[in-house]
């Protein structure tokens, strides 16, 4: 029985439990990103504070207002601070009007 729990400790060190960051959501006009593809404003895709940019290919869950959408990591933000987050116009519309330009949001790796 020792044995199995310490087993069961040991993994769920290697299972990190999820973390909802906060900050601002504005959007951008992406292209060659820090991940080194190109993307258009139509991809689903998001740039992140320059201290988490080692996230290349990784998906987000962005929550706003009772909405959520998903994108992918694919460019970094230097201006950002941790938390906030520049997306790809079709990701802003999924959760608020261009119109807004700036707004709160959590969001999550997936």
């Amino acid at each position: 029985m020792y044995t199995v729990a310490k087993a069961v400790i040991a993994l769920g060190a290697f299972i990190a439990p999820s973390v909802a960051f906060s900050g601002d959501m504005t959007y951008y006009a992406p292209g060659l990103g820090a991940c080194g593809n190109v993307n258009t404003e139509s991809d689903a895709v998001v740039a992140v504070s320059s201290s988490q940019d080692g996230n290349c290919g990784r998906t987000i869950n962005i929550s706003y207002n009772g909405k959520t959408a998903s994108a992918t990591i694919v460019d970094e933000c230097p201006g950002c601070p941790v938390g906030s987050i520049d997306v790809s116009p079709v990701v802003f519309e999924q959760l608020e009007s261009l119109d807004a330009g700036r707004v709160q949001v959590t969001w999550e790796y997936a």
